[in-house]
């Protein structure tokens, strides 16, 4: 009967592993950029994580010294200003300089590493500006 056959591997087979994303999709180089072990590892070093918070850490601290001198409306009002500069952005394939974000944390006057190193032209990451629109309003 070849309707119980049918029925049988119909049953034996399960479609649970397959998904949409499942076994049979690559991995995304346009969004994702190349896969690295490198970064699934965990912190080498006990100062890493320091070092990546580092930034976070220092506006704690200016916040805090700010409320300390001032009273809570100084901090409360450079959170807001925060808050507003960081919507403020360009299409997502556009580099941003982040100048307004520079000037309210004081760093526009100061020359660090990632104004020499971190050119966007020598960009390795560099995606289809539609693609990244489309992705970015939700579309894909």
């Amino acid at each position: 009967n070849s309707r119980g056959t049918a029925s049988l591997l119909k049953n034996s087979i399960s479609f649970t592993d397959v998904s949409a994303l499942g076994l049979f999709e690559g991995h995304d180089l346009l969004r994702r950029g190349f896969t690295s072990v490198k970064s699934e590892l965990l912190p080498s070093h006990p100062l890493e994580l320091t070092e990546k918070n580092f930034q976070l850490n220092q506006d704690k601290t200016n916040f805090a010294t700010l409320r300390n001198i001032q009273g809570i409306h100084a901090p409360l009002k450079l959170q807001m200003e925060f808050r507003a500069v960081k919507q403020v952005q360009r299409l997502p394939f556009l580099h941003s300089s982040n100048m307004a974000m520079d000037i309210l944390r004081g760093n526009d006057e100061c020359i660090g590493f990632e104004d020499i190193l971190n050119d966007p032209s020598q960009s390795e990451v560099m995606g289809e500006p539609h693609m990244m629109m489309e992705h970015k309003l939700g579309l894909l």
